[in-house]
C-alpha cells in the first residue's frame, strides 16, 4: 500500500474557515488525485474536488468551494505564494466554466463555428427559403410587405404620382395585364415620383414604378413588358424569397457580432431588399413569365429587352433596372424568342399613353 500524501504546507500557516462558525482554524493541505484535503490536527475537515476550487475576488490567496454541499461561507486563505503554484497546476476552474480549454482550441473552435455560418448562409439559408416560400400563408406575406413597403418609402420618400388622367391609363394597363395573368390577389401598381428608372416587387402583391422609368420607355409595350416582369416575381413569390434569405443571412450575421435576438434581421432584410439582385434563374423565370403573359394579350416581348438595352447604356443605369435585374445576352436572346409579335391591339392607345407618361407631371 501507498502512504497517503502528506502535508505539503510548510512556513507560514494555511486559514480555513468552515462557514458555519466564525472561528478561524490553521490547517495543512493534501493534494490528493482528484481533490484537496484540507486537515487540522489529523482531522479532515474538508474534502474540496479541484473542479469545484473557485477563486474568490477579494485581496489575497483566498479560495471557495463552488457547491451545494459546501456551506456558502466556507473559505481557505493561502499566504504562502509556494502553494499558489500547486492550486494553479491541479484547479483549472478557478475562474469558473469549464476545464481551461487552450488558446488554439477555442481559435479552432471559433474558426469553425464561423465556416458552419459562412456554409449556411451560402447553401442553407437559399435552400430553406426555396422551400418555406410556398408555406408561408399570403395574410403573413401582406404583413411582411407592409414591413418592406415601409423601408422603402424611408428611402424614397417622394409621394405617389396621382394625376387623374395617367393614373385612368395605368389602371387600365394594370388591368388588362391581371386580367390575363389570372393571379389569386389583387396587384396594386404605384408609380413614385422619383428620377431612378427601376421597377420593385414587394411581398404579398404590391409594384412600384419610378418615374425615371417612365421617362426613359417609348412605348407602352415596354411599360406593359416590365410589368409583366415584375408580376411573374409575385406569381413565383420571389420578393417573399429574398425577404427569408436576407432575413435568415442578417439573423446569422448578427449571432456572429452579438446580436443573439436578431431583432434586426428583418429591418436589414427589407432594406438590403431593395437593393438586392434577383439571382438569374429567377430573372429568367419571370422574363419567361412575363413573354408567356404578353403573347396571351397578343403583344411583342422583344420591347422589354430594348427598354434593358436603353437603360443600361444610360447614366442611371447603376441605380435603376439592372441594380437589381442585371441584364445578360441570354436575357435578351430569351425575351427575343419569346416575342410572338403584335397579334393583339394595343394594351393603350395614344391619348392613354400621353397621360400615363405625364402622370408624375
Amino acid at each position: 500500500m501507498s502512504a497517503a500524501p502528506a502535508p505539503v504546507n510548510a512556513g507560514p500557516e494555511s486559514f480555513f474557515f468552515d462557514g458555519v462558525a466564525s472561528r478561524r482554524r490553521i490547517v495543512a493541505l493534501r493534494f490528493l488525485a482528484t481533490a484537496l484535503e484540507i486537515a487540522a490536527e489529523d482531522e479532515t475537515l474538508a474534502i474540496w474536488p479541484y473542479d469545484e476550487i473557485r477563486r474568490v475576488d477579494r485581496p489575497g490567496f483566498v479560495l471557495s468551494r463552488e457547491s451545494p454541499e459546501a456551506p456558502e461561507l466556507a473559505r481557505l486563505e493561502l499566504p504562502d505564494a509556494r502553494l499558489h503554484n500547486e492550486i494553479l497546476a491541479r484547479c483549472h476552474c478557478l475562474h469558473g466554466g469549464a476545464a481551461r480549454v487552450s488558446m488554439g482550441r477555442i481559435a479552432a473552435w471559433s474558426i469553425a463555428a464561423t465556416a458552419s455560418v459562412v456554409v449556411m448562409i451560402w447553401f442553407g439559408v437559399p435552400f430553406a427559403a426555396d422551400r418555406l416560400a410556398p408555406l408561408v400563408p399570403s395574410r403573413l406575406e401582406r404583413r411582411l410587405g407592409e414591413a418592406v413597403d415601409t423601408q422603402l418609402r424611408a428611402i424614397f420618400p417622394q409621394d405617389s404620382c396621382e394625376g387623374e388622367a395617367g393614373g385612368a391609363a395605368l389602371a387600365t394597363l394594370s388591368s388588362r395585364l391581371q386580367r390575363a395573368a389570372g393571379l389569386p390577389s389583387e396587384t396594386t401598381i404605384e408609380v413614385l415620383d422619383t428620377p431612378v428608372a427601376n421597377a420593385l416587387a414587394l411581398p404579398g402583391g404590391k409594384i412600384y414604378m419610378f418615374a425615371g422609368l417612365l421617362r426613359q420607355a417609348q412605348a407602352p409595350d415596354e411599360v406593359a413588358g416590365v410589368l409583366a416582369h415584375e408580376l411573374g416575381h409575385i406569381a413565383r413569390r420571389d420578393a417573399l424569397r429574398r425577404v427569408i434569405a436576407l432575413g435568415g443571412t442578417s439573423y446569422l450575421v448578427g449571432l456572429l457580432f452579438g446580436d443573439v435576438t436578431g431583432a434586426s434581421a428583418l429591418i436589414f432584410a427589407s432594406k438590403a431588399l431593395i437593393g438586392a439582385a434577383h439571382s438569374r434563374e429567377q430573372e429568367a423565370e419571370a422574363d419567361r413569365y412575363a413573354g408567356e403573359l404578353l403573347t396571351r394579350l397578343g403583344r411583342p416581348a422583344r420591347p422589354l429587352g430594348e427598354l434593358l438595352t436603353r437603360i443600361s447604356s444610360s447614366e442611371t443605369a447603376a441605380l435603376g433596372l439592372l441594380q437589381d435585374h442585371p441584364l445578360t445576352g441570354q436575357r435578351l436572346a430569351a425575351l427575343a424568342a419569346a416575342d410572338a409579335g403584335e397579334q393583339g391591339p394595343p394594351l393603350l392607345d395614344a391619348e392613354q399613353w400621353a397621360a400615363l407618361k405625364a402622370i408624375c407631371d
